[in-house]
């Protein structure tokens, strides 16, 4: 059963021209065994009912490309994502391995998405007001520049990092940052009462899922939409987030 989650943001930082804004938050796709093109579009339906403004997409199309087969027909069915002001991704680790590096490059761009790779992009208002958008490599997989990147990050923005890891907050929290979004959890995926998450891998032991608050910076776990390695999950619901802007 998937789940949507739904949180405010607040901060004096968001212009008053993003007050109310929408953006949308999902992850770990795993297209693959577990999960057909059928399930992706009924994913897609279900993010075009809330009505978006922004699109993020935080890593892990694909589980294999090496093995995947249908992966010419993922672009027809994600480029249908409605966000008036924009759909931007980033690079997870399975996105990287199996040579899936420029395949993940070609279908995200096919889709309408921008990929932020070590980058940012500015969403700016026609009252010049605007909001920032950080999107750094895969940690593990990757050539994440994390300095070179985020030294452009401004104290006066809000600013929003995808990074796929959730681990990596710690050294994020250096930054003028407000809010980083990552996945790669799929929050244990499998969870067993009393111990918690028993599937955690490298770069998501520490932060699992949910919110968390790190020396300032927000840190939002999405616990993935896909499976991974076992093709259950256990009190681990797949999840797609929506963030409501707000200025205050």
């Amino acid at each position: 059963m998937l789940s949507f989650t739904q949180h405010t943001l607040k901060s004096p930082l968001i212009p008053k021209g993003f007050h109310g804004m929408k953006i949308l938050q999902f992850s770990d796709l795993h297209l693959g065994y577990y999960f057909s093109l059928q399930h992706l579009s009924q994913i897609v339906s279900k993010i075009n009912a809330e009505k978006p403004d922004i699109v993020l997409f935080t890593g892990d199309l694909i589980d294999d490309y090496q093995t995947y087969t249908e992966a010419s027909f993922v672009a027809s069915i994600l480029k249908n994502i409605q966000a008036p002001f924009g759909k931007f991704s980033i690079y997870g680790n399975h996105d990287h391995g199996g040579y899936g590096t420029e395949y993940y490059d070609h279908i995200m761009r096919e889709s309408g998405f921008e990929l932020l790779q070590n980058s940012e992009k500015r969403i700016r208002l026609l009252d010049n007001s605007e909001i920032s958008i950080f999107g750094l490599d895969d940690m593990l997989l990757g050539k994440p520049k994390i300095a070179e990147t985020l030294q452009h990050a401004k104290q006066n923005i809000y600013t929003i990092v995808l990074v796929h890891e959730p681990d990596i907050a710690p050294q994020i929290a250096t930054y003028p940052i407000n809010l980083q979004l990552s996945g790669h959890s799929h929050g244990g995926q499998v969870q067993i009462p009393f111990l918690g998450a028993i599937i955690t891998p490298s770069l998501a032991k520490e932060y699992i899922e949910g919110f968390y608050n790190i020396q300032g910076l927000t840190l939002y776990v999405n616990r993935g939409i896909g499976r991974t390695r076992v093709p259950f999950r256990f009190m681990s619901k797949p999840e797609i987030t929506l963030f409501i802007l707000q200025h205050s």
